[in-house]
């Protein structure tokens, strides 16, 4: 299914190719609970920027392998590239303009991310 999504101001949109029964994860790390990132990790050729590059804005940390990406306009951070699969996009689903039939979401600790990274690792593949 294709999805359509943007951040808060519509100057980033862009569109998704993703099942129509979504299985996202709630991720307790720092970025991600301060931001309230709901993830779900795609292959990057089902993923495309429709307008916005110009307004985009890279942030990073720690081992500086995840590329969180923000609207310079809004700061709302529709996708990035995971550390996890630095191959791979992860879509924020709160930022999706097209809804799902259904999502899932389970919780990933990303609080003790060295020892659950595994179980993300070639989400980006499938």
């Amino acid at each position: 299914m294709k999805y359509k999504g943007s951040c808060h101001c519509g100057k980033i949109q862009f569109e998704v190719e993703a099942p129509e029964n979504i299985e996202a994860e709630s991720c307790n790390c720092s970025v991600c609970s301060k931001s309230g990132f709901l993830h779900l990790i795609l292959p990057l050729a089902n993923f495309k920027l429709l307008t916005g590059s110009e307004w985009i804005t890279t942030y990073s940390f720690n081992t500086h392998l995840a590329k969180h990406t923000f609207c310079k306009v809004c700061g709302v951070k529709p996708f990035y590239t995971p550390r996890s699969n630095p191959d791979g996009i992860d879509i924020n689903i709160n930022c999706l303009d097209t809804k799902p039939k259904s999502i899932t979401v389970n919780t990933f600790d990303g609080q003790n991310w060295e020892q659950n990274a595994h179980k993300l690792a070639n989400k980006s593949k499938q």
